[in-house]
């Protein structure tokens, strides 16, 4: 039995962030890729089903804690 991975990458609107969700999702992983701008990292990743892009800002308190993953599910 197989399992899937999921990255979770902060970052991932520029530089290496998008980099490494692209090796993650080539490699079949899943991945919830996270910046300030959520349509900016799926438009800098790309399509893909195994991809979640999530809008977060880490000098924001109200983007950080539990209602992160509420807004991932």
């Amino acid at each position: 039995m197989t399992t899937k991975q999921v990255w979770l990458i902060t970052g991932a609107g520029r530089g290496m962030g998008v980099d490494i969700a692209k090796a993650a999702l080539a490699a079949g992983h899943a991945v919830v890729a996270t910046g300030r701008d959520s349509k900016k990292v799926a438009a800098a990743i790309g399509g893909h089903d195994n991809l979640l892009a999530v809008k977060l800002d880490v000098t924001r308190s109200d983007d950080c804690g539990p209602q992160l993953f509420d807004r991932a599910a």
